[in-house]
């Protein structure tokens, strides 16, 4: 009987005062898709660094194909036919899709063409369509996600470690990658991916391990189990859903877009045209394939960008040409799509995040110096209040776990925002106990009278969620409809820039 591909054995890992693995052992079969579920913070991503030697282990060991590995770094990795494709992908934009895929693994004198051959070759024999001589900054997201395949795929790996692949894809592009994993698998590769997705666990996984707070909870077959079981195994509690009040009345105009318009240097316009108005009380669904605007929208809304003509009123007054300071101290809150980059600093406290957008008032600052105890007795009430997994408020943010860092932005951004929150994809990459809890903050804003614009490429979440729904496509909105009004097949129509009335 053949040992199998990959051995875990009762592997643990530390960071400072957090257990981030516990006595972890699972294996990985010839051909055989293993997902790894649980909530944020479980540990899922970190045992899956220590397989591609990112980490390294307390205790425990590795074994390949029945043998003990020394896997202290990626090169060893690799080495054994190990590749991690991970959530935040590591492109060069400036080069082409060739070059980022020999880049460190060819030297010498290169001939650029033969490789530009050879990766088509390798991308032909996966179906992946894909401009092998185009610069990869050019390309959609789901594009550069094959890109990184494409990497592995060229140095002929046989075990592929998928971090949260779909995050940032379209259903299309989901459907497409779920069939690269099945043919790469019936191939005789083995596949280890980490989701929060039951559809996806359920449609590609052979075996699941379940993990909860850095330890294996179970490992089921798929074929036996189902997702109510998953979610049980899972969640610390029962979910409670959150339920939308169907029956609520919108009341005054809090935020009005008028012919809203931004346009690049090129002079190729993002926003094209865009009219709505959001009540108190009124949470807004903004549903589209990403890239079609939506994130220069709520730039122009939070200050950060600015409309190259057309208006934006605020509780009566014109915001157009205000700071991204004013529009703060209005009581306009933004949890934006990249939390890395906009929302939070990795490097920082949770009580220094806590901070950021009010460094410059007299809550938290007395003549120029931080009145310490009384911000890190706020961020201790608001990690109790969101359930972050944390130890205090000293904690530095890069430490905590996606989910985690999430509520962390989340709770600053809802107390900033006394009368608008503007959510950018909020539960992009999260558990499903991490995206109840925030679907119930949010309705919880609503109850508040807040006003609430909800931007998500998840239809399910648009449609639990949302009174009134705008469809955006390429920079314009096709169409504002009362939720219930259009079916998923109507608005999928639309988010392709079908008008599905004419389609009829």
């Amino acid at each position: 009987m053949q040992p199998p591909v990959v051995e875990i054995c009762h592997v643990s890992k530390y960071f400072s005062k957090v257990i981030a693995n516990s006595d972890v052992s699972f294996s990985v079969g010839k051909g055989e898709v293993v997902a790894l579920l649980g909530e944020n913070g479980a540990g899922k991503s970190t045992i899956m660094k220590i397989l591609y030697g990112l980490y390294s282990a307390v205790e425990g060991e590795i074994l390949i194909d029945g043998k003990t590995a020394r896997i202290k770094n990626p090169k060893d990795a690799m080495s054994y036919g190990i590749a991690m494709i991970q959530q935040h992908f590591s492109l060069v934009f400036p080069h082409t899709v060739t070059e980022n895929v020999i880049l460190g693994n060819v030297h010498g004198w290169i001939r650029l063409e033969e490789h530009d051959r050879k990766v088509k070759a390798i991308a032909d024999s996966y179906g992946f369509d894909i401009p092998v001589t185009a610069k990869v900054g050019s390309l959609a997201v789901g594009i550069q996600q094959k890109v990184e395949i494409l990497k592995a795929l060229y140095l002929n790996a046989r075990i592929l470690i998928m971090d949260e692949p779909t995050a940032v894809l379209t259903p299309q592009e989901s459907e497409t990658l779920m069939q690269f994993i099945k043919d790469f698998a019936s191939r005789g590769n083995s596949v280890i991916f980490i989701t929060h997705k039951m559809k996806e666990v359920m449609e590609v996984a052979d075996r699941i391990v379940v993990m909860k707070a850095g330890k294996v909870a179970g490992i089921v077959d798929s074929r036996s189990t189902d997702e109510g079981e998953l979610a049980r195994m899972m969640m610390s509690s029962d979910l409670e859903p959150a339920v939308r009040e169907d029956d609520t009345e919108a009341g005054s105009d809090v935020l009005s877009v008028e012919n809203a318009v931004m346009t690049d240097r090129s002079g190729l316009r993002l926003l094209d045209g865009l009219s709505f108005t959001v009540h108190s009380g009124e949470i807004f669904g903004i549903a589209g394939v990403s890239g079609n605007g939506q994130d220069e929208l709520c730039e122009a809304i939070c200050g950060t960008s600015h409309l190259s003509s057309g208006s934006i009123r605020f509780m009566g007054r014109d915001i157009t040409s205000e700071s991204v300071r004013a529009r703060i101290d209005a009581g306009i809150g933004y949890v934006p799509v990249d939390r890395h980059r906009d929302g939070m600093i990795g490097q920082m406290t949770l009580s220094e995040n806590m901070l950021l957008k009010k460094s410059y008032g007299g809550e938290w600052v007395h003549h120029g110096f931080i009145r310490q105890k009384e911000l890190d007795n706020y961020t201790a009430d608001r990690i109790k209040q969101y359930q972050i997994k944390a130890t205090g408020p000293d904690d530095s943010a890069h430490n905590l776990s996606g989910g985690n860092q999430q509520k962390v932005v989340l709770a600053r951004e809802i107390d900033a925002g006394k009368h608008l929150v503007v959510f950018n994809q909020p539960t992009r990459g999260l558990d499903v106990g991490a995206v109840e809890r925030i679907h119930h903050s949010i309705l919880s804003e609503k109850r508040e009278g807040k006003a609430v614009i909800l931007v998500s490429t998840e239809l399910s979440e648009i449609f639990a969620l949302s009174d009134r729904i705008a469809i955006m496509y390429q920079g314009r909105i096709m169409g504002i409809y009362r939720n219930g009004e259009l079916t998923t097949e109507e608005i999928g129509l639309l988010m392709a820039g079908v008008d599905y009335e004419k389609a009829q």
